[in-house]
């Protein structure tokens, strides 16, 4: 079984971002840059599942700049057998990322489709669904434990006051929660093997895709700072001000 592993680079989860003086977006220039955390939990389940015997291939896909070649071959020094990058200089927003995953999934036609439940930079949480509605393919996402046998797939998924168990028909789309494991440290070893696995370079338009943006960012911020704690003499004046300045009770 053949399995599809879209990865996205984003801002390094350890750098404090910094949002540009005009208020248009965030400030990327000599930045650290890596892959997304949730796509790295996919690419390293994907890897587990071939480890087991249960997946045969793993292609991991990139859709961005030209930079994103280095998010691909950190996913196949962790394990993916070959890679897929679409480059566009553009914005690529949920709904481009899923038209142009659709296109890949009917050229490649991968028995399941793993995926980060969201990306760190812009947090939307839409990929996977969006993938999952336009490519007609039953989907679980947040998902925390994957299996796989006669041709079903369970998902254990987490919601509200507990977890759930879906059983879906393969192929499908999975998106992944931080519980789903921990991923492997990549050893220098397999770094210098993933530089010699092969990595396609296609556009949007040799896939039929419009990724023209629908939507506008009008102001980016910083959230305010807070406040100075203050000590009260005693709990009825902890309370007035939970109450009068807070506002919170």
């Amino acid at each position: 079984m053949k399995v599809l592993v879209p990865v996205k680079r984003v801002v390094d989860y350890n750098v404090k971002v910094r949002v540009k003086s005009d208020g248009t977006g965030v400030d990327i220039a000599n930045v650290k840059m890596s892959m997304n955390p949730f796509d790295e939990i996919a690419v390293e389940e994907a890897v587990r599942l071939k480890e087991k015997g249960v997946v045969t291939e793993i292609v991991a896909v990139s859709c961005g700049v030209t930079q994103c070649q280095e998010t691909l071959r950190t996913a196949m020094a962790i394990g993916a057998d070959r890679a897929i990058l679409v480059e566009c200089a553009d914005e690529l927003q949920p709904l481009a990322v899923a038209k142009l995953l659709k296109a890949l999934v009917d050229k490649e036609q991968p028995g399941l489709v793993i995926l980060g439940k969201q990306a760190i930079d812009d947090d939307c949480n839409q990929t996977g669904q969006m993938l999952a509605a336009l490519a007609s393919l039953p989907q679980a996402t947040f998902a925390s434990k994957v299996e796989i046998a006669d041709g079903k797939l369970k998902a254990t998924r987490e919601i509200d006051g507990g977890s759930e168990t879906l059983e879906l028909s393969l192929p499908a789309v999975i998106t992944t929660d931080l519980r789903l494991n921990e991923p492997r440290y990549v050893t220098l070893p397999n770094i210098m093997k993933a530089k010699k696995k092969p990595l396609e370079i296609v556009k949007p338009a040799d896939l039929g895709v419009d990724v023209t943006p629908r939507i506008k960012t009008l102001k980016v911020s910083e959230p305010p700072k807070r406040g100075a704690g203050v000590k009260v003499a005693d709990v009825a004046t902890l309370v007035d001000k939970l109450k009068n300045e807070a506002k919170v009770i």
